[in-house]
């Protein structure tokens, strides 16, 4: 491997500072779009076992041919000409649809992290481009989930990610979002259900930012859950149902999506 797993120079304790992370889920609160602080949160709650996986990630088949591969994972997703000609019903057609209905692009979310790393150290080591796979397969994991960018629905892919790739970081912007959504909708509405159930879908599932990633693109997206064993979002989905009978928009919940 051309880069080292930890560069000599990371000096990164991965401390945990909760109070930290809570004052910056506060901003995020008063803006949504401010997806900068949710890389702030991560960071405050962040631990160890991340390496453990990144080393075993690329010392895997899948990691070191991931590494030959001239061209990056943003530049990937962003090539939807590419992914177009994927058969219709693909996991790529899908992806390119929610993106483009979304007006998102992979970076735009990697310029955001941009925003955020400018102000850190940073290194070229492997465990900087494992980080870069979880950021960048976040709004595929969007497509493969059925969870919306609504409030909930990120709060559904956060917990998710947390089960696949633990960091309390993820764990807690989850919960704490369910937590402020929850003043907001009657007593009655399974707002946590909807979130532990991902939380449950994400452990039985294969890791996403394991796998081959184009090539999942080019799969029917049904046989894609299947392969992934991505079970269906019916707490979310009830959520939906329930908050749409009682006349309350499910995508005007803290006043917009959450970004992340």
């Amino acid at each position: 491997m051309s880069l080292p797993l930890v560069h000599p120079a990371r000096v990164e304790t991965h401390s945990f500072q909760p109070l930290k992370a809570w004052r910056h889920f506060r901003k995020l609160m008063a803006d949504k779009e401010d997806t900068e602080q949710v890389f702030h949160i991560i960071r405050s709650l962040s631990g160890r076992g991340f390496v453990n996986r990144a080393e075993n990630f690329w010392n895997s088949a899948r990691g070191r041919e991931t590494l030959m591969q001239k061209r990056g994972l943003v530049e990937q997703l962003d090539d939807h000409a590419a992914l177009r000609r994927t058969a219709p019903g693909s996991l790529g057609h899908a992806y390119c649809d929610f993106m483009e209905t979304e007006g998102l692009t992979a970076q735009g979310l990697a310029d955001e992290y941009g925003k955020f790393a400018s102000k850190h150290a940073q290194y070229e080591d492997l465990l900087e481009l494992y980080a870069d796979r979880l950021r960048d397969t976040h709004d595929l994991m969007h497509v493969l989930t059925g969870y919306g960018r609504d409030a909930l629905g990120e709060a559904s892919v956060l917990a998710f990610t947390y089960s696949q790739n633990p960091n309390l970081g993820t764990l807690f912007i989850a919960y704490a979002a369910a937590r402020e959504i929850k003043k907001d909708v009657p007593a009655n509405v399974p707002v946590y259900s909807a979130v532990r159930e991902a939380q449950r879908h994400g452990r039985a599932s294969r890791n996403i930012v394991d796998e081959d990633v184009i090539a999942l693109l080019a799969m029917p997206i049904d046989d894609a859950r299947r392969h992934l064993n991505i079970g269906k979002p019916a707490a979310y989905r009830r959520v939906h149902d329930m908050l749409q009978s009682s006349g309350v928009n499910p995508y005007d919940l803290l006043g917009s999506a959450v970004a992340a």
